[in-house]
């Protein structure tokens, strides 16, 4: 079907509350139904790529909403759009649809809103499976919200509501009358793909369809019949009586991350997921969503494993791929690092079932990046050289929580054996969401002591290492045009100049500057590119570290005392993990982590002369 839209589709009409809904249906009815229910100014179309994609698991099902798309409109408008009517339409589809067997409902925006209600609601018990929730509040909560805040105004709740209050903006139009009409049936209705494709990247099509202008001037009772009396009086047991997944777009112009803060008071199970896309996700993420929606239903389907509420997490087996050869910026000394309990997930299973790749995984930052994403219920590539290491990782990020886990080996300094890896990776688990380019190994000692060979190997790891999967993995998310997150792992030594390590600083100098290029490159692509510049962190990299113009015997000692000096500083690596995660959230560009990190970036902005200055120091080894 594609882009085609829903021409293949097997329709219905229904009629109830004095209104008749136009069904459409996709794939076997003996399968489990999945009901999916549009927002505003939508019609069931902004569906359709989600659709074409669970049709050969699910019995698919949307519908146009009352006064919407092909369904007709109550007369009169007013009181017409109210929650309770809107439940009562729902009811007539699912039973006619699924008699006896509860669907599995999803809803994006005003969809969305309507599903809390039906997950909340006495009247809807028993008659849905599970509930997906994209970037839709339930007004209950909502009202709940603003009340919690308003009686204790503290200077964040106050933020937290301004904040909302500025991203609502939208809503207040729509409770003027005739206005939001005129502009719907007038020059917005005409411009509004235009402004999508503009804003969020929405791909022309067969979406919007030619109802717009009339289905936004209908749609503007929704929020006239329901918004201000539901955040008035919000119904104090709007407790979920279903499973639900939060999917949360991270880029969303119109709902503030911090409205579900409270949620788990009202939904027992919940799991929450956090995509890189703005607000009309259905349409720019299809292939994400229809995963994740797919995975969900099928864990909640009655009798399936997630029936009890405990729900599913998924594993992936362990395997090594051999790839390439030669020494990683990863190498580990053996036994340096035990085995730590899996992370504390800080990010709500922000990241679950995303496709996440970590390179120099085997230790250190890579090895607490790849459990924090594990433990936010991604699924995780674990690449090092180090093979026993990066299984080791996978097992970890199992135990963690991933949603999945595989361990490769590569060398990322080698072209081909990269190529290889992104094959394999592709073919066997799909496009990568998040590329974290973390391998990389230290070099220390002055310029006129540091041999051309030393050079090359410090930029094939440090900087080529990352040209191979920006390039390969880059490439990947490019041309499925669903977006993505780079992270590249620089260094405070990127814009800190120093005497003993010119090699080193130059190589993350450059891995800097290519992230601010790609950046530049791929954000109308919606890819985000972010540089991770960590200080001082406790890691085994002191341990492998060269010191040039040094003999053995000096090079164990200044090894030694690195590494007791970085130990006493003992900067813990699961911390910059935390900051990869936020920045791929929040789509940050440049992250220093650690308090000397930030010092010298601020320096390198303000007073570059007094970090030269600094250069000329020799560190105390």
């Amino acid at each position: 079907m594609g882009g085609s839209g829903l021409q293949e589709a097997r329709e219905r009409r229904i009629r109830t509350g004095g209104v008749e809904l136009r069904v459409a249906e996709l794939g076997e009815p003996s399968r489990p139904t999945v009901v999916l229910v549009h927002g505003y100014p939508d019609s069931k179309e902004v569906w359709s790529e989600v659709a074409s994609r669970l049709c050969g698991r699910f019995h698919v099902v949307l519908y146009d909403v009352r006064g919407h798309g092909r369904s007709t409109a109550p007369n009169p408008l007013r009181g017409g759009f109210t929650l309770e009517k809107l439940t009562d339409d729902f009811l007539a589809v699912a039973d006619a649809v699924s008699p006896g067997r509860p669907v599995h409902l999803v809803g994006h925006d005003w969809g969305s809103v309507q599903g809390w209600e039906f997950a909340t609601s006495a009247r809807a018990e028993g008659r849905i499976a599970s509930f997906s929730s994209v970037s839709g509040p339930s007004l209950d909560h909502f009202g709940h919200w603003i009340q919690r805040r308003t009686r204790r105004p503290t200077p964040r709740a106050a933020g937290q509501l301004l904040g909302q209050g500025v991203k609502s903006w939208y809503v207040y139009l729509l409770h003027t009358p005739v206005l939001p009409e005129l502009a719907w049936r007038g020059p917005l209705g005409r411009r509004w793909p235009g402004v999508l494709e503009r804003l969020e990247g929405v791909p022309a099509g067969s979406y919007p369809t030619a109802s717009l202008p009339q289905d936004a001037a209908h749609g503007a009772w929704l929020y006239r019949d329901n918004v201000r009396a539901r955040l008035r009086r919000p119904r104090p047991d709007a407790h979920a009586h279903v499973p639900v997944q939060l999917i949360t777009p991270a880029g969303d112009a119109f709902l503030s991350e911090r409205l579900y803060d409270d949620l788990d008071r009202w939904v027992p199970r919940l799991t929450r997921r956090t995509l890189a896309a703005g607000h009309w996700a259905p349409r720019t993420r299809p292939d994400l969503l229809a995963r994740w929606i797919g995975d969900f239903a099928e864990a909640h389907e009655p009798g399936g494993p997630g029936a009890d509420g405990t729900g599913a997490s998924g594993t992936g087996a362990s395997g090594t791929g051999a790839s390439g050869t030669g020494a990683d910026g990863t190498e580990r000394a053996a036994g340096r690092e035990r085995a730590a309990a899996p992370p504390r997930d800080a990010y709500g299973r922000r990241f679950g079932g995303q496709l996440v790749l970590v390179t120099g995984a085997a230790s250190g930052i890579g090895r607490a990046t790849a459990l924090a994403f594990a433990a936010a219920g991604a699924r995780v590539v674990a690449v090092d050289r180090d093979a026993d290491g990066a299984v080791r990782t996978a097992d970890e990020a199992r135990a963690a929580g991933a949603a999945g886990a595989w361990a490769e080996t590569a060398d990322v300094s080698d072209e081909q054996a990269m190529e290889k890896l992104a094959e394999r990776v592709t073919s066997e688990h799909g496009v990568v969401d998040v590329l974290v380019n973390n391998a990389g190994i230290g070099l220390a000692g002055s310029f006129l002591d540091t041999s051309p060979e030393e050079w090359r190997r410090v930029l094939d790891v440090n900087l080529w290492g990352v040209v191979h999967g920006c390039r390969l993995f880059g490439r990947r998310m490019v041309e499925r045009g669903q977006g993505g997150h780079i992270v590249n792992t620089a260094s405070a030594a990127a814009f800190l100049p120093s005497r003993t390590l010119p090699a080193y600083s130059t190589s993350k100098a450059a891995v800097l500057m290519l992230s601010e290029c790609l950046r530049a490159e791929f954000a109308d692509r919606g890819i985000g590119v972010s540089a991770i510049c960590p200080g001082i962190v406790n890691t085994s990299i002191t341990s492998t570290t060269r010191f040039a113009g040094t003999d053995e015997e000096e090079q164990q000692r200044r090894r030694s005392r690195s590494t007791q000096w970085y130990g006493r500083r003992n900067y813990p690596p699961e911390k910059v993990a935390e900051a990869v995660l936020d920045a791929v959230l929040r789509d940050r560009a440049v992250v220093p982590v650690t308090p000397e990190a930030h010092g010298a970036r601020l320096l390198s902005r303000l007073a570059p002369k007094a970090l030269r200055g600094l250069a000329r120091l020799r560190p105390p080894l």
